[in-house]
């Protein structure tokens, strides 16, 4: 079966990558972006999610995989918000910076370029496969 594959947003002084390595798994919620919000709630498990220090950094630092499929947010006082269960997989191998993601040729109909507010986001195949080329990382399943 088919994967599809994400990009998380997260600032490092919030929830650094190290910290859901720490923690092996984490809730994704507080998203409060209807388009963030139908893409948490389309997320299947074992998608494989790219992990993006936003803000402070603004690199690819690691790959997640999506452990448990969206759910009610408990955070949310109000409304129709969803979160969903990541897990670590693994770190790059270098960080891929937003300037290198910028500058490369096949990265520029990526949504992170176009559109960088969006804290959820899909990711192609082709897209996924080039970040861990310039991360210099082959996953080990």
């Amino acid at each position: 079966m088919r994967k599809n594959h994400w990009l998380v947003k997260q600032e490092p002084t919030a929830y650094p990558w190290e910290q859901l390595v720490k923690d092996k798994s984490t809730t994704w919620d507080g998203v409060r972006n209807y388009q963030a919000r139908n893409n948490l709630r389309a997320m299947k498990k074992d998608d494989l999610v790219l992990f993006y220090h936003s803000v402070i950094g603004k690199e690819v630092v690691g790959v997640a995989k999506v452990s448990k499929e969206h759910f009610p947010d408990t955070t949310a006082e109000k409304g129709d918000w969803s979160a969903v269960e990541i897990k670590a997989l693994q770190e790059l191998s270098e960080p891929v910076s937003l300037e290198i993601i910028k500058a490369d040729d096949q990265l520029q109909e990526m949504l992170l370029v176009r559109n960088s507010r969006i804290s959820v986001m899909p990711v192609t195949s082709k897209e996924f496969n080039r970040i861990l080329k310039l991360g210099k990382t082959k996953l080990s399943r």
